[in-house]
């Protein structure tokens, strides 16, 4: 498993020339885990309940009743069970307050055993629903919140109710799973043991509402979500084939969820993804990649740029399923959040094979990118150079020419002036490998000329006075093999250069001159 310095690995890994396909691999994986520290609030873990909905139009009478705090706890534990239904009923009101909604207040009352107690009155759906809110919403707070519902033992009762005949009564018990399962790998672990998936699973049908079966795509992908340690392997075969059937539902908030569960199963090892690549949702998952619905878009694309850390054979999959008919469009993206996600993606299958980065050549991706190094902003320039120092790690002399000759140079040259070391040293990097290639057909002193040009020379010669030590490094090493030993000859091309200028001058002198009416050169 990569560390958490994701940088300082996925640096290290690019000073070497010949690093074969599994140490690429894990560079890629070493970049996934970056982008994922980077953007793990983008889901809900918890969902409060605040909208006001009834089992019983006859509710409506208690809608004005309010209950001091000591009623709400002598009424809940009362026997008569309507003054008992009153009395949570007031209790779920309060916890469903839009602002600061007393939920510790709750805990600290004791409240929670009787909850748990009222989830079992299957002769009173009402009042199991009413319980099953109030529940749901103590456990959308804190962590310690959530413990105290599970310790309380609600999750037991809640799974026994995804089989109540009342549907609301079923909605509300999944809404309190997912806020149980998505506080973390624990209690998502006691909800995957209390038997819950199967129970979910019953539930996915064509005949459902929608708004419920929004909520149970959600539930699911809070059982998939979070990997110290990762939902068991039984638990994710139990769930993939309900995940593939609602990646084909026209809601996007379903899809939403669902492409997020995918995500989720993997952002991990190689077994992983092969688990969820094994089920044929990668045409669907691109398709989704050419959505107009950003909370569609995303998750899809973070699940196939997941994909593409895995063998090359898996990200063979994903190439055959189309990406790179989609990824150089989503470079262009008015959103700077999905085109780093795309450069991301497009550095996964540039750390792939030489006929991986050839299939990048041939589906137009180097002028999106290095327009995006030239124009794009820094968080998504980094991602491009990534992919360029991918491309340069691992291509052949043939492809990294036609790297420069869609135009690399110059905006790499300008990026070494930018005060992240890191990334000036991997850009030096590409410098040098880029020299390296041009030297294998003999090529160097053009390519010299070529950087030097471009300001390149003058800009790697003050980096040997840089305050980094690897930088200055880095630079001098350049220097030393490219440039130094080559000064009599550039000072000569140079020569040779300013020869052709004045030959072609004076060849258009003389072009100017033999014409009947010979006006100014330009």
């Amino acid at each position: 498993m990569p560390t958490l310095d994701a940088p300082e690995e996925r640096l290290r890994k690019f000073k070497y020339r010949g690093k074969d396909a599994s140490a690429r691999r894990q560079q890629r994986i070493a970049v996934s885990l970056e982008l994922r520290k980077a953007k793990k609030d983008e889901q809900a873990l918890k969902r409060r309940n605040i909208t006001d909905v009834s089992l019983d139009p006859s509710d409506q009478q208690t809608k004005g009743v309010s209950l001091t705090l000591q009623e709400i706890i002598s009424g809940v534990n009362a026997s008569d069970p309507e003054l008992c239904f009153q009395a949570t009923q007031a209790a779920r009101k309060m916890l469903s307050r839009e602002k600061n909604p007393p939920l510790k207040l709750i805990v600290d009352a004791g409240l929670i055993p009787r909850l748990v107690e009222l989830l079992k009155s299957s002769l009173h759906p009402r009042l199991q629903f009413e319980a099953a809110w109030a529940l749901t919403n103590i456990a959308s707070g804190a962590s310690e919140l959530t413990r105290a519902v599970v310790v309380g033992g609600a999750i037991q009762p809640l799974v026994e109710l995804l089989s109540s005949p009342h549907m609301t009564v079923c909605e509300q018990a999944v809404w309190a799973l997912g806020n149980i399962a998505g506080d973390g790998p624990e209690f998502r672990d006691n909800v995957i043991a209390s038997d819950a998936i199967p129970h979910l699973l019953t539930l996915v049908s064509s005949s459902i509402p929608v708004p419920f079966l929004r909520n149970i795509a959600w539930t699911l992908s809070n059982l998939c979500r979070n990997k110290n340690p990762y939902p068991s392997n039984h638990a994710v075969k139990q769930m993939l084939p309900a995940l593939f059937y609602l990646l084909g539902h026209p809601d996007r908030e379903v899809l939403s969820d669902t492409c997020w569960a995918l995500s989720y199963l993997t952002d991990g090892c190689d077994v992983r993804i092969g688990q969820v690549v094994d089920t044929g949702v990668l045409p669907r998952l691109v398709e989704l990649m050419s959505s107009s619905e950003l909370n569609v878009l995303t998750p899809s694309l973070r699940t196939v740029g997941n994909i593409v850390t895995g063998t090359d054979h898996q990200t063979q999959l994903a190439l055959d399923a189309g990406i790179l008919g989609v990824l150089p469009q989503l470079l262009t993206h008015p959103r700077p959040s999905i085109q780093k996600e795309a450069a991301w993606a497009l550095s996964n299958v540039a750390a792939g094979p030489r006929q991986h980065i050839q299939q990048l050549i041939a589906c137009g991706a180097l002028p999106p990118l290095v327009d995006v190094l030239k124009n794009g902003e820094f968080k998504v320039q980094k991602e491009a150079v990534w992919t360029v120092a991918n491309f340069t790690t691992g291509g052949s002399v043939d492809q990294l020419i036609q790297l420069v000759q869609a135009g690399v140079l110059e905006p790499l040259i300008n990026l070494l002036t930018i005060p992240d070391n890191k990334m000036v040293i991997i850009i030096l990097d590409i410098l040098f490998f880029i020299l390296q290639a041009a030297e294998k057909i003999s090529q160097k002193e053009n390519m010299c000329l070529l950087i030097e040009g471009l300001g390149g020379l003058d800009r790697i010669e003050a980096l040997q006075l840089h305050e980094n030590h690897q930088v200055a490094l880095t630079a001098l090493n350049i220097i030393e093999r490219h440039f130094s030993e080559e000064e009599e000859t550039v000072r000569a091309l140079r020569a040779r250069d300013q020869d052709h200028r004045f030959l072609k001058d004076l060849t258009n002198t003389y072009h100017c001159c033999t014409t009947p009416k010979p006006g100014p050169r330009p």
